[in-house]
């Protein structure tokens, strides 16, 4: 078989299984579109929030954070930075703002992420807490955005939009397509199912009160949000997502950021589908309880299969074993491409992101992306049965803003 005409199987064959999964997303996605806006329900018209930013070495970065949290058009809110033992100028970064009597600074030993956010959760007066990754930038309305998602007295949390800052790269240009379709895309019709199943490190807001129940974060475990967000579920509350709330953030620069942070994010998968492996088809926790093996399926078990079949296909074309007849791959091929060229196009609509268009020129990494994708579920696996230490690989940051 020609290669070149092997090469397009394979990336039809990759394109098909991605566009076959986003199916069921179409309709979900319009329903959230067609909601109307209510207006959230709190004690006040504008309740008292708490902003926590941990920080390991956010140097570079965490002026950026800070300044633009302060330049919010909300007025009702503290600002709480945990220093979690940095190495660099991180604390004297947060301290140049300790000025300011909005601003807590906060240094202690290096404990990990949940450590950190666990003091800010302690020290925090908020009605509603906010937690948020030291690289992230706010926009203006991103508080008041984020508040309005709290729609009902059930609403223990709502999930906010982030979008990729540094788009120097085509990597990051990538990240910056793609972020449309997994988060714009994917949460608005999971949350209007009340299915969401993580609330983004990147941007999350809590009611107090919500995880006076839940109680903490799990200190020394990664993917600490994705655990959250499961016993907030468990709690019997409902999430939401709140689109318009938007938190610019540095996305993975180099092959090796981009490894190491999609490998701790899978291993943060595993962990909590297995100590919360009593939600499973459990119908206490109601719709929830059925999509959770939906989303393992495609999560874990699609990619292995997808990584099988692609190592499979081309062993069997060369000895002239046909599993499937080649004229079915071929429109297989063509179905997937346009598929997923759809669903990029459908999500950036959503996000009323037409200027994103430019980057379209990257959209051949999506296939080397996806495959990069399926070898990472299957390292965290080996990961996973091998034990290992789990630690808070942050990402180095480049301090580049390109928005």
């Amino acid at each position: 078989m020609e290669p070149l005409l092997l090469f397009f199987y394979i990336i039809g064959f990759t394109c098909f299984s991605v566009g076959i999964l986003t199916i069921p997303y179409y309709p979900l996605s319009l329903a959230f579109e067609m909601r109307k806006s209510k207006q959230h329900i709190f004690h006040s018209k504008n309740p008292f929030v708490s902003i926590v930013v941990p920080a390991y070495n956010e140097g570079k970065v965490i002026g950026h954070c800070i300044e633009s949290i302060l330049a919010s058009n909300y007025s009702e809110y503290e600002v709480i930075l945990v220093d979690d033992g940095s190495s660099d100028n991180t604390l004297e970064e947060m301290q140049r703002y300790e000025t300011n009597s909005r601003v807590i600074v906060v240094t202690k030993k290096n404990g990990g992420k949940a450590s950190a956010l666990n003091v800010g959760l302690n020290l925090a007066k908020g009605e509603v807490l906010f937690f948020v990754d030291a690289d992230g930038i706010f926009a203006p309305d991103t508080i008041s955005k984020m508040l309005s998602g709290f729609i009902s007295e059930d609403v223990g949390a709502v999930c906010g939009n982030d979008a990729p800052i540094n788009l120097d790269k085509l990597q990051t240009q990538l990240a910056n397509l793609l972020t449309h379709v997994g988060t714009g895309f994917v949460r608005r019709a999971l949350s209007t199912i009340d299915c969401l199943p993580v609330v983004s490190g990147n941007i999350g807001a809590f009611r107090h009160s919500t995880l006076e129940k839940t109680g903490p974060f799990l200190e020394g475990f990664i993917g600490e949000d994705m655990e959250l967000t499961w016993r907030v579920h468990k709690a019997g509350y409902k999430i939401v997502f709140q689109p318009w709330a938007i938190v610019y953030a540095e996305a993975p620069s180099t092959i090796t950021g981009l490894w190491k942070q999609r490998v701790r994010w899978a291993r943060g998968l595993l962990k909590t589908a297995y100590i919360h492996r009593d939600m499973l088809f459990n119908p206490k926790y109601g719709l929830f309880a059925f999509y959770l093996p939906i989303n393992l399926i495609s999560m874990i078990i699609i990619p292995l299969l997808q990584l099988i079949s692609i190592i499979m296909l081309p062993i069997l074309l060369f000895r002239n074993i046909n599993p499937i007849p080649l004229s079915w791959i071929g429109i297989m091929g063509w179905l997937g491409m346009f598929s997923s060229v759809f669903a990029l196009l459908f999500s950036i609509a959503l996000d009323r992101a037409w200027f994103d268009l430019k980057y379209f020129y990257v959209i051949p990494l999506w296939v080397l992306y996806s495959f990069m994708m399926d070898i990472v579920m299957l390292w965290a696996i080996i990961v996973e049965l091998r034990r290992e230490e789990a630690k808070w690989n942050k990402l180095d940051r480049t301090g580049i803003v390109s928005r």
